[in-house]
């Protein structure tokens, strides 16, 4: 799915474009508030009121994403290329290890 390239290479390239201190910052909190809404909305088919949870962690993470590209000046890597939708949890989890 992602292509002839290593973990590393995407998370390298994802990492090159997430230059700016607040951009970086913006991804920090953005990236896991839209991963912990996708099983957040998961539950809202037990409990509806959790859908409402989910919806703003998912639209207020991707507001983080795109203010901080405004700080960036560069567009998300995503608009190039789809698969980067799946590399900006693994440049968080990089992060949070101080590898990225």
């Amino acid at each position: 799915m992602l292509g002839n390239r290593t973990n590393e290479q995407w998370v390298a390239q994802y990492s090159s474009s997430h230059q700016h201190p607040v951009n970086r910052f913006c991804h920090t909190l953005g990236i896991p508030m839209i991963a912990i809404s996708l099983p957040i909305a998961i539950g809202g088919f037990w409990m509806r009121s959790l859908w409402y949870v989910a919806g703003a962690l998912f639209v207020v993470g991707w507001i983080f994403q795109f203010i901080g590209h405004a700080f960036e000046g560069k567009p998300p890597e995503f608009f190039s290329d789809y698969r980067f939708l799946f590399v900006g949890l693994r440049w968080w989890f990089a992060k949070i290890r101080g590898k990225a």
